[in-house]
């Protein structure tokens, strides 16, 4: 493979985590999502990061970025079982070294609702209360609002 593909690469792979994801975004905020829609959302959370896994900048924070959005999207869709797995990967990347206590914040909010949406709300209580802990280790308030917002839709 020449260096000019190499850059190609580089430059698609760049592309399409991002794109992937912000179709992935979009599709969670349309309220009105056919069945095929909910399927093209799992594989375009599920694209965009493996895109980003290609990427020379890749890190943990943007492993609990992805398994994150992908466990935000089973829990949206009642797939308890895949919202729990991601949640579990998206706290695991989180808890790496020099990821910020933000993502570990969301960690726990992925974990607290895929228990919401499985009916557990004692261990979904308990995941609120660890997202919490986490959100006072967020420096600036403006950063830690929408982790406290979001946790209070669960």
């Amino acid at each position: 493979m020449t260096a000019e593909n190499d850059l190609d690469q580089r430059v698609e792979h760049k592309y399409f985590s991002a794109n992937c994801f912000n179709k992935a975004w979009d599709l969670i905020d349309k309220a009105d999502r056919t069945s095929a829609e909910d399927e093209e959302m799992i594989r375009l959370s599920l694209a965009s990061h493996y895109h980003w896994t290609q990427r020379d900048d890749y890190s943990p924070t943007s492993a609990s970025i992805g398994h994150w959005q992908t466990s935000r999207i089973y829990a949206i869709l009642g797939q308890v079982a895949n919202a729990r797995r991601y949640g579990q990967l998206c706290l695991e990347a989180s808890r790496a070294e020099d990821v910020p206590p933000f993502y570990l914040g969301y960690a726990y909010e992925a974990l607290a609702r895929a228990e919401a949406v499985g009916g557990d709300r004692e261990k979904s209580e308990k995941f609120i209360i660890e997202a919490k802990a986490a959100a006072e280790n967020i420096e600036k308030p403006e950063d830690r609002k929408p982790l406290l917002d979001d946790l209070g839709t669960i």
